[in-house]
C-alpha cells in the first residue's frame, strides 16, 4: 500500500485492474479447444467438454451448438451435430467471410442468429426504425470491431456496417463525440 501511494497510484485503481486480470486468467479455462473434439463423438461428449452451449439452433440435417468465448465475445464457435446427434464440424463464425454471405434484403433475424450467435450489443434507431445486433470480431484476425446488423421492423436485414470497436479505444469515443474515430 505505501508503494501505491509514493507511486501515486490511488488504491481504488487496484481493484479494478486485479479483477481484470483474474478474468482474463479465468479465460483461460474457457477457451475453445479444437483439439478437445473429433468427428464422430456424441453431443454428450461435446458438452462434456466444451460446456452447455449458448445456443441450440436447428438446421436442415441437424442442429448447430453456439459457443462464444473469451472475455470480449470476439470469436464465436458453431458446432454442427448431424441428425444421429454426433459431431460433423465446427467453425469459428465471426469472420468476414462469414459476415459476407449474408444477403441484405433477404437474411431474417433467426437466419443471423443462426449464423453467429446471439449478438453482443442490441439497439433501436428510432428514426430510421432499424434494430441493430452488433457482433465484436478481430477483423484479419488483428483489428479490434464490430459488425453492425441492421433489421426492419419484419425482421429482415435491411443493411449491414462494420467499424472500429469503441470499447477497445476508449480515448477516441470523447475526442469524435460519436463513439469512435470521426468517419
Amino acid at each position: 500500500m505505501r508503494l501505491c501511494r509514493r507511486k501515486g497510484i490511488r488504491m481504488k485503481m487496484v481493484k479494478p485492474v486485479l479483477s481484470l486480470l483474474l478474468a482474463f486468467s479465468l479465460t483461460a479455462c474457457v477457451t475453445f479447444s479444437s483439439d478437445n473434439l473429433r468427428s464422430g463423438i456424441s453431443e454428450q461428449e461435446v458438452i462434456a467438454k466444451l460446456g452447455q452451449p449458448a445456443g441450440r439452433y436447428p438446421v436442415a440435417d441437424g442442429q448447430l451448438l453456439e459457443y462464444p468465448q473469451g472475455p470480449w465475445g470476439q470469436t464465436t464457435h458453431m458446432v454442427k451435430l448431424g441428425p444421429d446427434g454426433r459431431l460433423v464440424s465446427w467453425e469459428q463464425v465471426l469472420t468476414v467471410e462469414k459476415f459476407a454471405t449474408v444477403k441484405v434484403g433477404v437474411t431474417s433475424k433467426a437466419d443471423i442468429q443462426r449464423m453467429f450467435g446471439h449478438p453482443a450489443e442490441t439497439d433501436w434507431l428510432p428514426l430510421r426504425q432499424l434494430e441493430v445486433w452488433s457482433y465484436r470480431y478481430k477483423e484479419g484476425g488483428v483489428w479490434d470491431s464490430l459488425m453492425h446488423v441492421h433489421f426492419d421492423r419484419a425482421g429482415v436485414v435491411r443493411e449491414m456496417q462494420n467499424g472500429r470497436d469503441p470499447m477497445f479505444d476508449p480515448g477516441e469515443s470523447s475526442r469524435s463525440g460519436r463513439g469512435g474515430r470521426g468517419r
